[in-house]
């Protein structure tokens, strides 16, 4: 019987976890349908892209559990920061760069 009321009980945070995620879905399509700005369209949905992901991550991984998350995921979060740092310049650079014409 205790077993049985644990897995219940898992299966509820499952499905709210679940039913959150479809949430955030539609808040995204909502902003999309919507005509937002470009700018806060693209940050809107980048923000809600980074949450939907971690609680994935948490729930549906069992990262939530790891007690040495932390030192796993913060070094390679700063070494994608660094690498970011270091070719969005160029990205500009190229975007802005004219190509010569015929």
């Amino acid at each position: 019987m205790a077993g049985e009321s644990q897995g219940g009980s898992r299966m509820r945070a499952y499905v709210a976890v679940w039913l959150g995620l479809l949430a955030i879905v539609a808040v995204e399509v909502g902003l999309t349908v919507a005509h937002v700005p470009a700018g806060t369209l693209v940050g809107a949905l980048l923000v809600l892209a980074v949450v939907e992901a971690t609680i994935a991550l948490l729930y549906f991984m069992h990262l939530k559990y790891e007690r040495r998350l932390f030192w796993a995921l913060i070094p390679a979060l700063v070494f994608v920061l660094v690498l970011m740092d270091h070719f969005w310049p160029d990205a500009l650079r190229l975007m802005h760069q004219r190509l010569p014409g015929p």
